[in-house]
């Protein structure tokens, strides 16, 4: 008999849940509101009906359902299941794993969300047989997924691995875990925003960026980047400064782990064209040995939006 998987991708407006098979392809998938505000347990049993849904479904009749596997935010113990902390869902020591396992009668696993998402990204690369890589997410935060060995490091203990709070700049701009400084802080869309809204500021010549900002007072990720690929010299000034701190950061994670590969994703990577050269040229010239040491390729991150459902699937059978 065939067999399945269930990824289950927990984000903070939509729960999204797929049928994967054993090609890692995603034959089915549905969502629901995740409705943090009803606390953990609310959350938990919207998972568990999304699950049961999807088991149900005429793609999966005949097959066989090895377990469920949950991409969850926040600091994530993966042995036990388990979430100490998770700041964006306001959850505080729910024991994810137990919980759900009981509800579906099935085995379930659960690891950081950015983390199933470069396990995601990883598998969803038919074309190439990497075996180590890392995942950064540019969104509202930075997201880190190591994948070493084609398993996913967290580090020894709950709580490792984040990458996006090591310390970019000593004593420099807050970040939202409450320190200062953060990778996360310069090289997220919200640290892309603030260097732009600086420039704007500062900028003595109007410049259609300017101007629209001046008209309506919005800003975001996606208007900074088209003002960028349309040559505005404003918005081109915060983004040369935004990609430097990102390519800084790159290469101090280049040096410690020497990946294969270093995947970008997330919304800013919608205009990889314009960061690609950059990055490449930058981690080839800066990373500790140059050309005499190994130079991890710099890759738009495929697979869309789906990544994270396959990631989570794949912690099911992934020791």
């Amino acid at each position: 008999m065939s067999s399945y998987r269930i990824g289950i991708d927990l984000g903070g407006t939509f729960i999204k849940g797929g049928i994967v098979d054993e090609n890692n392809t995603i034959l089915l998938q549905r969502q629901v509101p995740t409705k943090a505000e009803e606390g953990a347990y609310a959350v938990l049993d919207r998972m568990a009906e999304l699950a049961k849904d999807l088991m149900i479904a005429d793609e999966v009749k005949d097959m066989d359902c090895l377990g469920v596997g949950i991409g969850n935010p926040g600091t994530v113990d993966a042995v036990r299941g388990f979430v100490p902390y998770s700041n964006n869902i306001h959850w505080e020591n729910v024991p994810v794993a137990d919980y759900l396992s009981d509800k579906l009668e099935l085995s379930v696993k659960v690891d950081n969300d950015a983390n199933c998402a470069a396990l995601g990204v990883l598998l969803s690369e038919k074309e190439t047989a990497y075996e180590s890589a890392i995942l950064l997410t540019l969104g509202t935060g930075l997201g880190c997924g190591i994948i070493l060995h084609g398993k996913i490091y967290g580090g020894e203990h709950a709580g490792g691995a984040e990458v996006g709070h090591m310390i970019l700049k000593s004593g420099g701009r807050k970040c939202s875990c409450g320190k200062r400084g953060c990778f996360e802080a310069y090289c997220s869309t919200t640290g892309l925003i603030k260097d732009t809204k600086k420039e704007i500021e500062k900028a003595k010549q109007k410049t259609p960026l300017t101007k629209l900002y001046k008209k309506d007072g919005q800003l975001d990720g996606r208007r900074i980047m088209t003002a960028v690929s349309d040559q505005d010299p404003v918005a081109k000034k915060a983004f040369d400064k935004y990609l430097t701190h990102l390519a800084e950061g790159m290469t101090g994670i280049v040096d410690l782990f020497r990946p294969e590969v270093v995947y970008i994703g997330g919304g800013i990577s919608a205009r990889f064209d314009l960061m690609e050269a950059f990055l490449n040229d930058y981690v080839k010239k800066n990373s500790f040995g140059g050309e005499h040491a190994f130079i991890p390729v710099i890759k738009k991150a495929p697979g869309g939006n789906d990544v994270g459902i396959i990631g989570a699937a794949g912690l099911i059978g992934v020791e």
